[in-house]
């Protein structure tokens, strides 16, 4: 579906039913305003259009919202123009989100678009590795930013700070899966494939998984668990 001239974001929503409170769509739209003009300025997002905003943005982060227990505190790797951290934070208000991203332009403008929307996330130029070193969060959030070779590696050091990684990935999941184990970075962790769903539209198929330190002798395995 291509945006109407009259299209808006109440519209875009609908369209797909999703279904979101008054107050968190209109926080939503000043979120999306805000970011598609400091676009202009900086390469944040491709997604400027309302259908690939809520088919890709906003479906990707509440994608998320399900494995989220109430009150943790999360960590937005790699957030580029907040997505998924500032929109989790609007959708799931009772979140603790903190968003990193190494590259300080995105990084400062990040933080000002979450600042002039009031958003009560934190946006920090800093890369994962070097926040792990002085804080703790339950649970770290991934899209689009490495390969899973990549994430693991980077993030080997740091798992007595965090709980879990969720990681949202497209087809070649699979493959990333395969090259992780090939190089011995799932050892000692525990993988799963947690939340299996389409983008409106495209049909393509996104997973999104769970990774953590192994329990109770499990390796990392296929199964859903939704």
């Amino acid at each position: 579906m291509s945006d109407l001239a009259t299209d808006n974001l109440a519209d875009a929503l609908q369209r797909y039913e999703i279904e979101l409170p008054t107050d968190q769509i209109e926080q939503l739209d000043r979120y999306r305003s805000v970011l598609w003009r400091e676009n202009e300025k900086l390469n944040l997002t491709r997604h400027t259009t309302f259908e690939k905003f809520v088919t890709r943005d906003v479906v990707d982060s509440l994608a998320l919202t399900r494995l989220l227990d109430i009150g943790e505190s999360v960590l937005d790797l790699g957030t580029g123009g907040g997505v998924p951290g500032l929109i989790l934070a609007i959708v799931r208000p009772d979140l603790r989100v903190t968003a990193c991203d190494s590259v300080a332009k995105r990084a400062r403008a990040t933080a000002e678009i979450a600042a002039e929307i009031a958003s009560p996330a934190q946006v920090l130029h800093a890369s994962a590795q070097s926040l792990l070193e002085s804080r703790r969060f339950d649970t770290i959030v991934v899209r689009a930013v490495a390969p899973l070779r990549k994430l693991l590696t980077w993030l080997q050091p740091h798992w007595d700070v965090f709980d879990q990684l969720l990681l949202i990935k497209g087809k070649n999941w699979v493959q990333e899966r395969g090259e992780a184990r090939h190089l011995g970075l799932l050892g000692d962790l525990q993988l799963r494939r947690v939340h299996t769903y389409e983008t409106p539209g495209s049909g393509a198929e996104n997973v999104v998984l769970r990774v953590c330190p192994r329990q109770d002798g499990h390796a990392d395995e296929d199964l859903e668990t939704e």
